[in-house]
């Protein structure tokens, strides 16, 4: 009788690990997150422009405040997204 050898194969130190498809969606996930928030801060500020130039404004006041105000929405959704630790 022909004993059988367990067929378990270890990885070679020299072959690269392949992503695995956990790590494939989390990179699409933040990554669309990325392009998220350059879409709303870029509406943000052309908003602002916008609104200054129709109202004739000096200073950009609502060019600064439309970015800070899409920044700040921006970050939170970032920070509501990001797994949580317990």
């Amino acid at each position: 009788m022909n004993p059988k050898k367990p067929t378990t194969t270890t990885p070679k130190p020299n072959q690269p690990k392949k992503p695995s498809r956990a790590q494939f969606s989390t990179y699409i996930k933040y990554s669309g997150l990325a392009f998220q928030m350059i879409a709303v801060m870029g509406l943000a500020v052309w908003g602002g422009m916008r609104l200054d130039d129709h109202l004739e404004n000096r200073f950009p006041i609502f060019v600064v405040v439309f970015g800070l105000l899409a920044f700040g929405a921006s970050l939170y959704v970032l920070i509501r997204n990001l797994p949580k630790n317990e």
